[in-house]
């Protein structure tokens, strides 16, 4: 019988940045007999039958790491055969191993992010093993280091019609409102495109540093010779993803090396042509999808390529690349490459 332990923050199907976690469960559900998942917090009724919750929350955050403990406690007597899965946090893994190592139960850190801590690397060193999307998705070097990809749910996107027109482009950008979001230069790149190329953005704004961006970026737009073709908008629920993507042409994405945004992964599930800076989306995207991160003037170019092809031909590109995520980045082929770290598979 094989058990699985899933440490997370959020069980949330409608959290702006954490509803992906849920297929993700729900996939490795699918594989195992019984999923265990310890959360600081949890909606109920959204995991299928054979997983079962467990809430850590406490208002100091003494306290929540003894419930955490108390609560991982809980479940090793039924562990043998089983594995740890922590996600994205590094701590996680961190307090998960005193318990879980001696007893020979493997422990698996989920990580992908540009940033490197102390925290990270003695979650590292306490894994069994460390799975990311791509090997530089970890921003630590390590022999531990398995790629599988994004985990994308394809259920939840489909290819819509073409719906554009050849005089004009919709281009669409998701994502908390972050300086690592490089926002500043997708709007220097559609002012120096001109007319005819519209920008609409999307996200969160989880910080003060992220309430002080946006207001950069407005007076930012309000500088340029836009007239108006950058909207600036909050953050839109997961579930209306498909919806927005079915009416833009193509997806911007700038965020910074390290940490593929899975949003591009998600556009692409969709069918919609993506432009990207971070070199680790060389497996998903051609070189003409590619462009400087610190350079407006590439990125404006690589939008007139895009706008001067027909709607056909932009459909097309987004079936192509909706084929690639299917081939590396499903939830189905994320579930199934971290059950094999865990040496479950």
């Amino acid at each position: 019988m094989h058990r699985l332990v899933f440490i997370t923050q959020q069980v949330d199907p409608g959290h702006p940045a954490l509803a992906a976690t849920v297929p993700k469960i729900r996939a490795l559900a699918a594989l195992v007999d019984e999923v265990v998942v310890l959360a600081d917090g949890a909606v109920e009724d959204v995991l299928p039958a054979n997983c079962r919750v467990r809430t850590f929350r406490a208002r100091l955050k003494a306290a929540r790491g003894l419930r955490f403990e108390a609560a991982l406690a809980a479940e090793l007597p039924g562990l043998r055969g089983g594995a740890v899965v922590a996600h994205m946090c590094p701590i996680y893994a961190v307090l998960a191993a005193p318990l879980v190592r001696p007893l020979r139960i493997p422990l698996v850190l989920w990580f992908t992010h540009w940033r490197a801590s102390h925290l990270l690397r003695a979650a590292e060193r306490v894994s069994t093993a460390v799975i990311s999307v791509d090997r530089r998705s970890f921003p630590l070097e390590s022999k531990k280091v398995r790629a599988i990809g994004h985990g994308i749910d394809l259920s939840e996107f489909s290819c819509a019609p073409t719906s554009g027109d050849a005089e004009s482009l919709r281009l669409l950008a998701l994502g908390r409102y972050s300086p690592a979001k490089g926002l500043d230069v997708v709007v220097r790149a559609v002012a120096a495109v001109g007319e005819g190329v519209r920008l609409e953005v999307h996200g969160p704004m989880l910080s003060a540093e992220e309430r002080e961006h946006r207001g950069d970026l407005e007076r930012l737009a309000a500088e340029l010779p836009l007239d108006g073709r950058v909207t600036l908008g909050d953050a839109v629920p997961r579930a209306k993803l498909p919806a927005l993507f079915a009416s833009h042409d193509a997806l911007v994405n700038n965020m910074r090396a390290g940490a593929p945004d899975k949003v591009v992964y998600e556009a692409a599930a969709g069918c919609v042509p993506v432009l990207a800076s971070n070199p680790v989306f060389d497996s998903l995207l051609d070189p003409a999808q590619l462009f400087a991160r610190e350079d407006p003037g590439e990125l404006a170019d690589r939008i007139r390529a895009l706008a001067a092809l027909s709607p056909d031909e932009r459909a097309a590109l987004g079936r192509t690349l909706r084929e690639r995520v299917e081939e590396g980045h499903s939830v189905e082929s994320w579930a199934r490459g971290a059950l094999e770290a865990a040496g479950l598979a």
